[in-house]
Order: C-alpha cells, then structure tokens, then sequence
C-alpha cells in the first residue's frame, strides 16, 4: 500500500512548479506567491500528515481570475462536447434534410393551428412525463395542414436537449427491404421517441401490413412513446373493419392520444402565393 507520502508526492511537484512567478505575480509577506492581476493567492499552506507525523507544506491554489479561465475553458468544452452530441443525434435521428431546421419560432401560427401549437409544445417541454407514461400523439388531418413540420418541431425541440428521437415514414422503412426487422425494430426502439410519418401510405400488402404492425406493437411492448401522422380520419380507422387494418389502428388509439390538423393546405397556400408572384413578374 502506498504511503500517504508517495500518494502526496505529485501535490509536492505541483507545488514546486506553483512557486515559479508567472509576469507580475509576486509574493506576500507569508512568503506565498499571489496572483499580479486578480491579487489573490495562488499558493496555501497546508498540514499533511507523514510517517514521520504532520508536515506543513505549500501548495498551489487557483486564484480567483486563474479559477475564472478554467471555468470558461470547462464550459466552452462541454458546449463544444454538446454540440457534437446533438449533431451526431441528428445524424441518426434519420429526419429529412428540410425539417431539420423546423422550430416552434419558425411555426406558421394561424388561427387553425394555435391550439395545435400549444399542444406540441406542452407534450415536448413534459417529455419526461410522457416518456415515464409512454404516452404518444396521433397527428391526423388532411394533407399539407402542417402534421410533419410539428411532429419535425417536437423532434428537434428533444434533439437540441440530447433526448433520442428518430423521425422517418412508414414509406421509407417498408424500403428497407434489405434490412434484418428486429435489428431495424431494436435500433429505432433506443430511442426515446420515435416519430413515423405517413401512416396510411404504405402498400396494402400482407407483408407491408405486417412489418408496420411489428413496428407499432414493437412499440407498444418497449413502453417508449411514438408519434404518428397521418392523412387518415379517425372515422377512416375506427371504422375499418379489415382485420390487417383494424389491429394496427386498434394498437396506435392504446399509445396515442389524437391531435386534430385542420384549416387551408400550407402547400396549396405556397403554390397559389408563388403562382401569383411569377404572374406579377411575367405579365404586369
């Protein structure tokens, strides 16, 4: 076992090096070396005890501007470590490139979605709630009233707080035709949150019906929350009475609680503002 000597030994070089003056330190009438810019101490006395009994010895300490340096050093490392994080997140996060940067400030607020809004922002502030009850949400409305750009918002809300979410569609994961399901299944269900847009658009195949119900009970048995959209009414799969159907429907209504999407298509509002843009610049 080592002796408390040996175990003070590298204290005792640090010391010796702490009594070399860097440009306008100097040293007090103690004979302890002070810091020429904040005028604190950058050395103590300390007692220690030795073999031989108790030892008083010298030892470097932070002066206060020195601490104020490693302080901000440590921070900016860390915000330099979280960065890389929440990059490499979103790397695997296998979100589309144009919803990467949708936010709840760059969110259109209408009158058809305030509410819808404020729900999204509710579930993504509570996440740990709604991750401790498993508790997802049905987006569901017609098409272009903004059901993935929120869904995208609540995702990148999580990612920017290094929570795991992964964002992809029912379409793209039917593509991974070359992929093993339970490899697929277990490395989406590490993450926290998973967000599957497009329920609804997948081939009405028996393989495809199956591969999307094994994602959604996959789900279910993980007790991690999943966020769905859809262009579905919830008249269309309540009242589907096909059983391939009405099993994965059944499954979803159990995790998740529905979000109603209503008001003008976003994209037909765009296609109509750009059309009269270029009319104004090519005729008038």
């Amino acid at each position: 076992m080592e002796s408390q000597m040996e175990l003070i030994r590298p204290v005792v070089k640090a010391a010796a090096k702490a009594n070399v003056p860097e440009d306008g330190d100097y040293t007090d009438s103690e004979g302890l070396l002070v810091c020429g810019r904040c005028g604190t101490r950058r050395q103590i006395r300390m007692v220690v005890q030795s073999r031989n009994g108790p030892v008083e010895m010298v030892v470097p300490a932070l002066c206060e501007c020195r601490d104020e340096e490693r302080k901000r050093e440590e921070a900016d490392r860390k915000r330099k470590e979280d960065m890389e994080v929440v990059k490499s997140m979103r790397r695997q996060s296998l979100m589309d490139e144009r919803l990467l940067g949708a936010t709840f400030d760059s969110f259109q607020v209408t009158a058809d979605n305030a509410r819808v809004l404020r729900l999204c922002k509710r579930y993504a502030e509570g996440f740990d709630e709604m991750l401790e009850k498993n508790q997802g949400l049905l987006f569901h409305g017609e098409t272009g009233t903004g059901k993935t750009f929120a869904a995208a918002c609540i995702a990148n809300y999580l990612l920017a707080r290094k929570v795991s979410v992964v964002m992809t569609s029912f379409v793209k994961l039917l593509s991974m035709q070359n992929q093993d399901d339970e490899q697929l299944i277990a490395r989406m269900n590490r993450a926290k949150l998973l967000i599957v847009d497009d329920l609804g658009a997948e081939r009405s195949t028996d393989y495809a019906l199956e591969r999307v119900y094994n994602i959604v009970d996959s789900r279910y048995r993980s007790r991690r929350p999943v966020i769905f959209t859809t262009n579905l009414s919830m008249v269309d799969m309540k009242g589907n009475t096909d059983v391939r159907f009405s099993r994965i429907y059944d499954r979803i209504f159990e995790l998740c609680y529905p979000v109603t999407f209503a008001g003008k298509s976003w994209r037909k509002a765009d296609a109509a503002k750009r059309y009269d843009e270029m009319k104004a610049f090519l005729e008038e």
